[in-house]
């Protein structure tokens, strides 16, 4: 289903993150390959784990996802466009919260123990700003007021880089480079896998390599690593790549997105980290309930996370996948029939490692002495404790929370089966 992304509802409202708009050239994906000295691996450890991170921008109202709906006065705020209860068509996940019915494919995941989601998870931030709490939880801070110029994956990236990495070992599937890549070592942003592509004749191909065969030093290795990676990269050809176990994308950037992602992560290039967006989700206006504008979103991000974790197949028993947003919406339903922009939200996170059949919640209440003031559901959950357990699921427990996440009082999440050593 293709969707048409509604705009962030703020001023100035710069677009981040298009998907279009950017040529990416090969070489120029081979030049910042070469920058980065002592290359010389290209595919994956057996053991290494795979953490892919799509981003929910414009505040995905957690409450119409994931329905607190055994908390009576969610109903009282939301009169109009609330779900009510199983009977209705919510799907129970533990006889307080229910799954949105147009996320029901995700359903069959949360009860094989692979699905989890975090409810009442946000940061400090208070600004209710965009573009503000974005740059907050894309650096990893508490809030404005702490400066990193960093992203969170971006240090944890460094944390832990090999002797010889994969020059795909981070990718941002996009035009931009977003900010939870910052500062990474040499970081690919591509549109497609199209982009990383040498192409050009086999007389060309054999100058370049002839150039790089001619020498011993470090960049000359880089430069033969990175040219294995594309001439593995030219094998693949995404417009006649068919997903496996009878897996179906939806016909969207999202859906789009995780089925290059599952097809990188399988070529065994040595992807470890992909980072991906999702837009549209500001629904201040006609949301709808069951139906709607909100319910064409869920369709669609359940439908892509069902179809990538069914075509990845075995591969999920090392990967995981984090579904976050900068902020969740207003509790209560304003009078265009919409969410106006609230603290703390829902997350969804699937695969590796996840304490999955459960939704993880220090629940704050929803009466009006329990709500941020103007009606916001109140963070229960700081995001840095999941993603500080995230990267040393993946990354591995040398990655410490002083260096992650600075200024951090760490408390388990319980969100994955392996708390932190």
């Amino acid at each position: 289903m293709g969707l048409t992304p509604r705009p962030l509802c703020e001023s100035p409202a710069p677009q981040l993150h298009s998907i279009a708009g950017m040529s990416t050239l090969p070489a120029t994906i081979l030049s910042s390959w070469l920058g980065a000295s002592g290359i010389t691996n290209v595919h994956s450890a057996p053991s290494e784990n795979k953490l892919v991170v799509l981003f929910l921008r414009g505040a995905m109202d957690g409450a119409s996802l994931i329905v607190p709906y055994g908390d009576d006065e969610y109903h009282n705020h939301r009169r109009t466009i609330g779900l009510g209860t199983p009977k209705s068509g919510l799907l129970d996940l533990d006889g307080f919260y229910g799954l949105h019915p147009a996320a029901a494919v995700l359903k069959p995941w949360y009860s094989k123990g692979k699905l989890a989601a975090i409810h009442a998870i946000g940061s400090m931030d208070q600004t209710r700003s965009h573009f503000e709490a974005m740059a907050t939880m894309e650096r990893g801070a508490e809030g404005q007021a702490q400066e990193l110029s960093s992203g969170w994956l971006a240090r944890a990236l460094h944390a832990t880089q090999p002797p010889t990495p994969s020059p795909l070992r981070s990718v941002a599937f996009g035009s931009l480079l977003p900010d939870t890549l910052r500062g990474a070592p040499s970081p690919s942003v591509i549109r497609t896998i199209n982009d990383v592509k040498l192409g050009g004749s086999k007389a060309l191909r054999r100058v370049i390599k002839q150039l790089y065969e001619a020498g011993d030093t470090a960049a000359h290795a880089s430069g033969l690593a990175a040219l294995r990676v594309l001439d593995a990269m030219d094998k693949i050809n995404p417009d006649a790549y068919i997903p496996a176990a009878g897996a179906t994308y939806p016909k969207s950037l999202t859906g789009e997105s995780l089925r290059q992602a599952a097809l990188l992560l399988k070529a065994d290039v040595g992807a470890t980290s992909i980072f991906l967006d999702s837009t549209g989700w500001d629904s201040h206006v006609t949301q709808g309930t069951s139906s709607g504008y909100l319910a064409g979103l869920f369709t669609d991000l359940a439908g892509a996370l069902d179809a990538f974790a069914t075509d990845i197949g075995p591969m999920l028993e090392k990967t995981t996948i984090v579904v976050m947003t900068e902020f969740g919406r207003r509790i209560p339903e304003n009078s265009a029939l919409g969410t106006d922009h609230g603290r703390a939200g829902a997350w969804l996170v699937l695969g590796n490692g996840v304490s999955g059949g459960k939704v993880h919640s220090e629940w704050p209440g929803l009466k009006a002495e329990q709500l941020d003031s103007p009606g916001d559901l109140r963070v229960t959950q700081d995001y840095r404790n999941v993603l500080l357990e995230l990267s040393q699921l993946v990354f591995g427990q040398t990655i410490t929370s002083a260096a992650l996440f600075p200024g951090l009082t760490y408390k388990p999440s319980g969100v994955f089966q392996k708390a932190l050593t």
